[in-house]
């Protein structure tokens, strides 16, 4: 009996020390935090627009560009090797053909994405350069959420938007992954394989929390800007008469009062789904 409780103790222990177990314990109160957003409840509800799943596509490539682009630049590091699988996991090539698709041949002159989709794609080349085992943290938050709650969302997509045939679908396609629920199994097995030290693991831990902060950051950035838009209507509805068309002067563009209503909101929809695959795996 006092042999069985010391194997389920050592059991309990090791789990403990894995690291993808550790990511989730570290990371549960920034999981509840955006899961609980109204935007990501809404699309949960397949209230989604093809301007927004468009905007949505424009920030995962950039994303995916800078993470996939040091991943390869990495992929002989030792904290990175193990969890190195670009045949079977790489978004960007996917993310182009869908991008090509919404957009038409001439997609890059399109893109749009907010500051905080700059400045998450900044940390991934800062660490690149500095703490490449740092990686893990995103890839693992990423991929597996992709793998998990991004085949949902995919599901979702298709049926607001009417989408047929898999097209502009491709990037919740994994042609390479028989079975994801066996491979995140193999992924969690190689990611905990990973050697760091204790100072290095504490750094993973802290990069996974950062990972879900940044794009809660966006989406309190978005809110901000929906309030002042917000406001913005409420001050014309008071003073003036004039339709909801009206023009408003924005840096760069003019664009009607209500088309940069839809616009905002829509990208604060996007960027949501953006981590929901971050939080569904």
């Amino acid at each position: 009996m006092e042999t069985k409780k010391t194997m389920q103790k050592t059991a309990e222990q090791m789990t403990e020390r894995d690291l993808s177990e550790q990511i989730k314990q570290v990371t549960k109160e920034s999981h509840v935090r955006a899961e609980n957003t109204e935007l990501m409840l809404s699309f949960q509800r397949g209230n989604i627009t093809l301007p927004q799943y468009k905007l949505l596509l424009c920030s995962l490539y950039e994303i995916y560009q800078a993470l996939e682009e040091e991943l390869d630049r990495h992929s002989n590091h030792p904290g990175v090797a193990p969890i190195y699988f670009p045949a079977e996991l790489a978004r960007l090539e996917y993310i182009e053909k869908d991008l090509e698709y919404c957009y038409g041949e001439d997609w890059r002159e399109k893109l749009i994405v907010p500051t905080a989709t700059k400045r998450y794609c900044h940390r991934l080349r800062q660490i690149g350069k500095e703490n490449p085992e740092f990686l893990v943290a995103h890839a693992y938050t990423r991929y597996l959420g992709d793998l998990s709650g991004g085949q949902v969302l995919g599901r979702i997509a298709q049926k607001s938007l009417g989408l047929k045939n898999g097209d502009g679908l491709s990037f919740f396609t994994f042609p390479g992954v028989s079975s994801p629920n066996l491979f995140k199994q193999l992924y969690r097995s190689r990611m905990n394989s990973v050697e760091l030290t204790e100072e290095e693991r504490n750094g993973v831990l802290k990069e996974a929390v950062r990972a879900f902060e940044l794009n809660i950051q966006v989406f309190d950035g978005l809110q901000k800007m929906l309030n002042v838009i917000e406001s913005e209507f409420q001050n014309h509805a008071t003073h003036s008469k004039l339709e909801n068309t009206k023009t408003i002067q924005i840096p760069g563009a003019m664009i009607s009062d209500s088309l940069l209503l839809r616009m905002v909101v829509g990208l604060f929809v996007a960027l949501a789904t953006v981590s929901m695959g971050i939080y569904a795996f």
